[in-house]
């Protein structure tokens, strides 16, 4: 393969905002170049591989990672809490501690229904789902053999970007929560969430409250 495609595919890479799959890029050289050009998802491999030795051995902060089974550019760890800082999308897309749990809940338990994943958690999940479903971290795979054939609910790829995963299997185990639970960078990231949910609710509150104020 030519390595002028090795532009290439790193030109559509970094200009594509979601995961872009290997088929993807192959039809976007095969559209302009032409149907004759070889090019295999295990050449698009072979270039990333060369890129990110290209990007390691100049020091960049940046590299290209698999994600959701495509490719997409990322900062590297050590400079996600400076890029997470202005990111205002992560900020209007949290989730809150409820969120959180019923995503793990049907992540790690999928396909599951509405009355299994309220048996987990103890209390009404109806508000929490609808909200999983308009982020499109949820969506509905199918109806339960059971009695009343509820709906059944799982991850999807949405999920995988939202959290930086490339397949399920890259949950991590249930040992590892417990490592995860128990760091300190974990529990002050946790207390942050849930300081900022309830700046946000006060704020909803006080809105609202002057909203009715107005319309008396």
């Amino acid at each position: 393969m030519d390595r002028i495609y090795n532009s290439i595919i790193e030109a559509l890479i970094f200009s594509s905002d979601d995961s872009l799959k290997c088929a993807e890029i192959i039809n976007a050289i095969k559209g302009i170049d032409g149907e004759d050009i070889e090019i295999t998802a295990k050449d698009i491999e072979n270039v990333v591989e060369q890129l990110n030795k290209k990007y390691s051995e100049g020091n960049n902060s940046f590299r290209i990672v698999k994600i959701a089974n495509g490719y997409l550019f990322a900062t590297l760890e050590e400079y996600a809490k400076y890029v997470g800082y202005l990111s205002s999308e992560k900020t209007r897309r949290r989730l809150s501690p409820a969120a959180l749990e019923t995503l793990s809940i049907v992540a790690y338990k999928q396909p599951i229904t509405k009355p299994e994943l309220e048996t987990i958690r103890g209390v009404n999940s109806d508000h929490i789902i609808s909200s999983l479903l308009e982020k499109n971290l949820i969506a509905i795979k199918g109806r339960s053999e059971s009695v009343g054939r509820p709906l059944l609910y799982a991850t999807t790829d949405e999920f995988l970007k939202y959290f930086g995963l490339n397949t399920l299997f890259d949950l991590p185990k249930p040992r590892e929560i417990e490592e995860i639970m128990n760091d300190e960078d974990f529990i002050e990231q946790k207390r942050q969430i849930l300081m900022n949910t309830i700046e946000e609710e006060a704020e909803k509150e006080m809105e609202e409250h002057d909203g009715t104020k107005e319309n008396q």
